[in-house]
């Protein structure tokens, strides 16, 4: 995968899988330190500890359509090229902690692509599910909660495209003002 969103994608894809209703998006920047950190945390089953060795292998997977899982590895290879590394934090019946590092600064580090279509689509996608989206960069800090999104529409379901159309602008002009999106 060539962006940091298709890979949270597909993480937080395994963590509404695994039962999560809520999964928190953290990502961070800090200049000061050549930091560019994620962290994917969900409140889904936890896995036990020799799933979360495991689940690092390319020819492991839980899935019964296919017989490689290649999302975790390739991003673990992506963190690693760009002088990071991937981790996993888990426990049964508590959720699952994805860690993500990369070198700021490394040409090697993916670009983060389309972020705000990736959270405005998993609000939509899976309104059952909620989400929490903080971006920050050397101190300042963008928050998107779907709980809150939710509440303000009332009635109107986050399925609806006029929804889906705001939240997608609404996530990328405050990224802008973090000076994320040029």
């Amino acid at each position: 995968m060539k962006e940091l969103s298709l890979h949270i994608l597909d993480i937080v894809h395994n963590s509404v899988s695994a039962g999560a209703n809520l999964v928190q998006i953290i990502v961070n920047e800090d200049l000061a330190e050549n930091n560019y950190d994620i962290q994917i945390r969900d409140n889904g089953k936890g896995m036990p500890d020799d799933i979360v060795k495991q689940v690092i292998d390319p020819f492991y997977t839980t899935r019964t359509t296919r017989k490689v899982g290649l999302g975790i590895s390739l991003f673990k290879q992506n963190a690693e090229q760009a002088g990071g590394y991937l981790k996993i934090e888990s426990e049964l019946g508590k959720g699952t902690d994805v860690i993500v590092r990369f070198v700021h600064d490394n040409i090697d580090r993916p670009v983060m692509g389309d972020i705000a279509g990736v959270i405005s689509m998993m609000v939509c996608g899976t309104p059952k599910a909620d989400f929490i989206y903080s971006h920050s960069v050397s101190g300042s800090q963008f928050v998107f909660d779907s709980r809150e999104v939710k509440e303000a529409l009332g009635d109107v379901s986050v399925s609806s495209p006029e929804v889906v159309n705001y939240l997608k602008e609404f996530i990328n002009s405050n990224l802008e003002e973090l000076q994320i999106i040029k």
